[in-house]
């Protein structure tokens, strides 16, 4: 479907340089419209059934995409919860999806062009493949990336194929069953199309072609006017071989006179088969599965990267015991974390990484950790913080506890790359000394630790063993949901009064000031004054522990309030709270083509030129619910400097936002606005420094790669800055071994073109997910820039044969005809389950019904299941899932119509799929 008509701004986040398209107007459906459509009809029903299972109703306040999550989430539990995350997994399955009609302009197979029938599903079985792989292990981000590809993949096969032309109203399930033959293709000799010399005839397709119901497509020809004698041409701007006779195209990517009923059927095909395929990723993966990977999860998550060396035992225990209090304190309500990761280092190990939802496994790992080894001081921290950052849900807090240095120093420049790509926070808890003796100038100190927490967002805070207890306050206040950052500043030196708006929806406000020799007054918009002697006074508690002062306000007051800090020692100010009023964000650049647009910059933003942002906000009711007043880049560093943007309002709480000038240095992006709901003025900051580059780095991954076999990644690099030899270096998270030129010699304004190649070990498990961070660096090392891309390991699958069911018997002769009287009765079905030559049954799992599910070994040939069920619960449904992600499904109903009950005999699985067609949104 066209990617440039209709209303909605695609606010992207990509992991590989890619295309994000702003629709410039129109009425036809597009990719986002018909992939944001299946997405919350699908999200919506998951929903649906964990609410109902969990005993209570799903019954959203709103239409809102916060309302939606909170629903989903729990009505019973206490606390706001944020859609950010939510928001930020849809926008990145939407710029996915956009990225085929970018990076794959030229591939008929990705477009189901030139009659590329078996191609094309090739790529959305790799696809399907890799979902379920990394679903299954976890890795949601490049699921996520996979899933937008293939959409993209499987809606143009509607618009750009005869499929609508012949009648069909359903979906080509041959496409997502590749056990399943594609028949009766046209062959490349088989004249397809009447010539068209107006370009937008009702119906192109010859009619012995529709009498044989034969499947073709449009030839597409970007650089070319060349096509078979006699077949379609897909038509549109581009296409030259549009030109040729037969003249014209039979795509439905928008509608017009010509087409529109066919573009209204190819809408409505695409967005049944989205749902089709969606159900399917769905009963692979698991109800709740399905909705992590949709960003439907607490945003709340605990990551400790943890020092194990000899001395570190206290920190140990202290870390321990933060653990169970949040785990302990925070069960039942938004704040108790999603997901619990734990990462120990040492010297010369770091890791394994532990990763899971549940809050008994992460008191058992934790509880296991103990102190040993070391004694040469610096640790291998950077590499136990990289498999964090790498490993955990994007703008996650990451907590490191350290008393010494990091040995892997060189890996700064990466996890400062990781930082910016994931948007995390990074705090460290150091209780060692920042004066040990350093083995070189070059070597690695306690201010690294700064850098990275200030360019994170984070905080470094020092202190001493004995004092630890009381500085872990600052995980418990940032592990929380909805938790927003309404100011951070950093200075060297200098006597400065901040003012920040505080707002109706804030909740839990603190204030953290680091550093030494501090004074500071905070005051209130009514004139009220507390300093820093004051532990308990009108505004907030203070505490103070180390080189950390901590206010907790007492005072809510909304409105305008400052706070005065003195020190000639560097120090950091941060103000954070709780509310649902929030922003997320990218950096695009425009680019031109058939399908001109913005991509998300993967890396810096360009040196020289304007800067772009697609933002998107979130207010408590939805976007409708906050006026934004200005959106502006400003510096956290040095003297404040805050520079405007010019907003172009696309609607839907979504926005185009241009800087013409972009302050020098490192800069955040600050949002203003009114909350309607509380009629107050509130301000927003993102958390992750950013600066522009003249260097600029292209690279995209096109697909993955299986175990034992060896990777070639082409990149190529460009500087608008002075020529000259410069530095490569490649960091994936994993280890794999790599190949790589350690510089290349660049021009100013001329690509270079180089590659890198990676190999995983033949016994990498498929579904693993490699994050590869190329940096770039000039002569000088005065300018740098990194891509953050990813790459999935997985196994070739031969088993593509869904388990089938076969019922053994139904008893419901009990059941009434009057359902008013069903209470009393029960019914009974019982069926036999088997994956033939497969690779065996894993789980067997009740979708729909209210009674009791059991079954035998899984491990039996014949897997045997009974059902049991009030006469009240007439429709019973459950699926079976093989070891690699098939799906079968089982499907009864007793409903009566007049007679006895209704036996429904479940053949094969596939074929008690029910369809459903959905029509696309106005």
């Amino acid at each position: 479907m066209s990617p440039v008509l209709g209303i909605t701004l695609l606010a992207l986040a990509l992991s590989s340089r890619t295309v994000a398209f702003i629709p410039i107007g129109g009425s036809a459906s597009t990719h986002v419209s018909i992939t944001g459509t299946a997405l919350l009809q699908k999200v919506t029903e998951t929903c649906r059934a964990v609410a109902e299972a969990s005993g209570h109703e799903f019954n959203p306040t709103g239409s809102s995409f916060e309302e939606l999550v909170q629903a989903c989430l729990g009505p019973t539990a206490s606390g706001d919860v944020s859609a950010g995350k939510f928001r930020s997994a849809l926008q990145e399955i939407y710029a996915q999806n956009g990225v085929v009609d970018f990076d794959f302009m030229n591939s008929a197979p990705h477009h189901f062009n030139s009659e590329a029938f078996l191609e094309g599903r090739g790529l959305i079985t790799e696809g399907v493949a890799s979902i379920k792989a990394n679903v299954r292990n976890e890795n949601f981000k490049a699921a996520r990336a996979a899933l937008g590809r293939v959409l993209h993949t499987l809606q143009d096969f509607y618009s750009h194929s005869n499929w609508v032309e012949l009648g069909n109203t359903e979906p080509y399930i041959n496409l997502i069953r590749p056990d399943l033959p594609l028949e009766n293709l046209a062959d490349v000799d088989t004249p397809t199309c009447s010539d068209c010399a107006g370009g937008t005839c009702p119906n192109q397709i010859l009619p012995n072609i529709l009498t044989k119901k034969k499947l073709t497509s449009g030839y597409m020809g970007i650089s070319s006017a060349t096509k078979p004698q006699g077949k379609c041409s897909h038509g549109g701007t581009g296409d030259m071989t549009s030109e040729e006779v037969p003249r014209g195209g039979i795509n439905k990517d928008d509608s017009h006179s010509g087409n529109a009923a066919f573009h209204k059927a190819a809408v409505n095909a695409a967005i049944s088969a989205s749902l089709q395929l969606l159900e399917d990723i769905r009963g692979a993966a698991g109800d709740h599965d399905f909705l992590r990977m949709m960003g439907i999860a607490r945003s709340s998550v605990v990551c400790f990267v943890i020092d194990t060396t000899g001395s570190m035992s206290d920190d140990i225990e202290e870390a321990r015991s933060v653990v169970y209090e949040i785990i302990d304190t925070k069960k039942g309500t938004q704040d108790e974390p999603s997901e619990y990761i734990l990462v120990p280092f040492n010297d010369p190990d770091f890791g394994p990484m532990i990763r899971t939802t549940d809050a008994n496994v992460m008191k058992k790992e934790i509880s296991k950790l103990t102190a040993k080894g070391g004694g040469d001081v610096p640790e291998m921290c950077f590499s136990g913080l990289q498999l964090a950052l790498t490993g955990a849900p994007a703008s996650s807090d990451i907590y490191v506890f350290t008393d010494a240095t990091a040995k892997d120093y060189d890996l700064k420049d990466t996890i400062i790359a990781l930082i910016r790509s994931t948007k995390s926070r990074v705090s460290f808890f150091m209780t060692g000394s920042s004066r040990r003796r350093r083995r070189s100038v070059s070597a690695a100190s306690f201010e690294d630790y700064k850098d990275i927490a200030l360019a994170s967002g984070g905080q470094a805070i020092q202190v001493s063993k004995r004092e630890l207890p009381q500085a872990t306050d600052v995980i418990l206040d940032t592990s929380t949901s909805a938790l927003v950052t309404v100011l951070q500043r950093a200075r060297n030196s200098k006597d400065e009064t901040f003012p920040f708006v505080l707002d109706g929806s804030l909740k839990n406000i603190t204030i953290y000031i680091t550093g030494t020799s501090i004074t500071f007054t905070l005051t209130n918009p009514a004139g009220v004054s507390q300093g820093q002697n004051e532990a308990s006074g009108k505004l907030g508690t203070i505490q103070t522990v180390g080189n950390l002062r901590r206010v907790r306000l007492t005072d809510m007051q909304t409105g305008t309030w400052k706070i005065r800090v003195n020190s000639n020692q560097p120090y950091t100010l941060k103000v954070t709270g709780q509310s649902t009023i929030t922003f997320v964000y990218d950096f695009v650049e425009p680019f031109q083509g058939p399908h001109p647009g913005y991509a998300v910059i993967n890396g810096r933003p360009q040196a020289g030129q304007p800067a772009k942002l697609l933002v998107s906000v979130l207010g408590r009711k939805g976007p409708s619910s906050v006026t934004v007043g200005e959106i502006g880049l400003v510096t956290v560093s040095g003297s404040e400097v805050f520079n405007h943007g010019k907003i172009s309002d696309m609607g839907n709480g979504d926005m185009l936002v241009t800087i013409d000038k972009v302050p020098e240095g490192e800069f955040v992006i600050l949002l203003k606005g009114k909350d309607t709901v509380s009629n107050s003025l509130f301000q927003r900051q993102s958390t992750t420094q950013m600066s522009v580059s003249k260097v600029n780095i292209e690279a995209v991954i096109d697909s993955s790669v299986e175990p034992g076999k060896t990777f070639l990644l082409k990149f190529r690099v460009m500087t608008e800055g002075a020529g000259g030899t410069y530095s490569i270096n490649v960091e994936n998270d994993k280890a794999f071994p790599m190949s790589f030129p350690p510089s290349l010699n660049l021009q100013t304004g001329q690509y270079a073109n180089t590659h890198l190649t990676i190999t995983p070990p033949s016994n990498t498990r498929s579904g693993t997910d490699v994050t590869l961070t190329i940096s770039v660096r000039s002569p000088t090392s005065a300018d740098s820039n990194y891509a953050v891309l990813r790459l999935s390991v997985i196994t070739k699958i031969t088993d593509f044969h869904q388990p089938v069911c076969k019922m053994v018997s139904v008893l419901a002769d009990d059941c009434p005809k009057d359902v008013l009287k069903c209470s009393p009765f029960y019914w009974e079905l019982s069926a036999n389950l088997t994956d033939g030559e497969g690779t065996g049954i894993k789980r067997i799992t009740l979708q729909q019904g209210n009674g009791t599910l059991s079954h035998t070994s899984l491990s039996a040939p014949v897997v045997q299941a009974t059902y049991n069920a009030s006469c009240c619960s007439q429709i019973m449904e459950f699926i079976a899932v093989d070891e690699v992600g098939n799906v079968g499904r089982c499907y009864h109903s007793i409903v009566q119509s007049g007679g006895p009950p209704v036996l429904t005999l479940s053949l094969p699985l596939w074929l008690c799929l029910l369809v459903s067609t959905f029509m696309a949104r106005p």
